[in-house]
């Protein structure tokens, strides 16, 4: 019998095209996006489907773009009788689990990713910063280099992706600093990555209160199946605590390992990556090579599940 876990990508795994596919064979597609033209006050669809691609990868554009593409996928796949047990999702995709947990409307849910992707742009404006991948060294020692480099820059590390891939986040000097020591402590890669801020870092400050205030004064129900935070990594079914964690994530690490070994232990057998690309598929690969994960990004990737 299968355990099914959804899990959602977040940001830096849009496309140009994106749920394009998807628009055209589906009215509840056009019927979301429909919804979200209107919520964002302009035509998302088009910059989704045609681009071009700097924009759609601008912070406050990608957000709301993933969101819609993986909350679209999860009402087909529950119109085909797929309902998971649990759900997760990173950084941005928490929402994702969140909305389909229905402990959230797929409408307030796109009002605070909009929110969100607005105010963390502006942070970003505010106290510039950036990100890189790190993967080769051991959680230890990435956390050795952020403590070495964070008496003089904001370094932290953002996301435990794997036993192999983290993620760091801070100032722009910072995050070279960090990069160079990686090298030097034998990185097998280090990897600047095209975003647009140094997220799950101090340097969102700015973003927290007013997100904060938007999650307090949002409607949430409590959740059909547990959703597991980025924040614990571990499940939850309480409509308050769901809140506190989406408010504690902007500024903390993303616990993507311990969350899916979490996921994996609660007897989850069976995965399936909600949205565009194959990220958390190759994560997981890292993590647990046994466990059974496809991903559902297009129109025939429904058909094979």
């Amino acid at each position: 019998m299968r355990n099914i876990g959804f899990l959602f990508p977040g940001q830096a795994s849009q496309y140009v095209g994106m749920a394009k596919d998807l628009f055209e064979q589906f009215p509840v597609a056009r019927e979301y996006f429909e919804k979200a033209d209107a919520i964002m006050g302009y035509n998302l669809h088009k910059i989704v489907f045609s681009g071009p691609e700097e924009k759609l990868r601008q912070t406050n554009i990608t957000q709301p773009a993933v969101f819609v593409h993986s909350a679209i996928l999860t009402e087909l796949l529950k119109e085909r009788g797929i309902i998971p047990s649990i759900a997760a999702g990173h950084s941005l995709g928490e929402y994702s689990a969140v909305v389909c947990s229905e402990a959230l409307s797929f409408e307030d849910g796109l009002r605070l990713v909009k929110l969100r992707g607005e105010l963390m742009h502006k942070a970003d404006v505010k106290s510039p910063g950036t990100m890189a991948a790190i993967i080769g060294l051991d959680r230890e020692t990435v956390e050795k280099i952020c403590n070495e480099v964070n008496s003089n820059e904001v370094l932290m590390l953002a996301n435990y992706n794997s036993p192999k891939q983290f993620v760091i986040s801070g100032s722009i000097r910072g995050v070279e600093a960090g990069m160079n020591l990686a090298s030097e402590y034998g990185a097998k890669r280090v990897v600047k990555l095209n975003v647009g801020g140094a997220f799950h870092s101090s340097l969102m400050e700015y973003a927290k209160k007013g997100l904060s205030e938007a999650i307090d004064n949002c409607k949430f129900n409590e959740p059909r199946i547990p959703v597991v935070s980025n924040f614990t990594a571990k499940p939850c079914k309480n409509a308050n605590e769901i809140k506190n964690n989406l408010k504690k994530q902007l500024l903390n690490p993303v616990k993507w390992e311990d969350s899916m070994r979490i996921m994996i232990s609660e007897g989850v057998n069976y995965f399936l990556e909600v949205g565009p690309k194959r990220v958390l598929q190759g994560l997981m690969k890292q993590i647990d090579r046994n466990i059974e994960i496809y991903g559902v990004d297009k129109k025939e990737d429904l058909n094979k599940i």
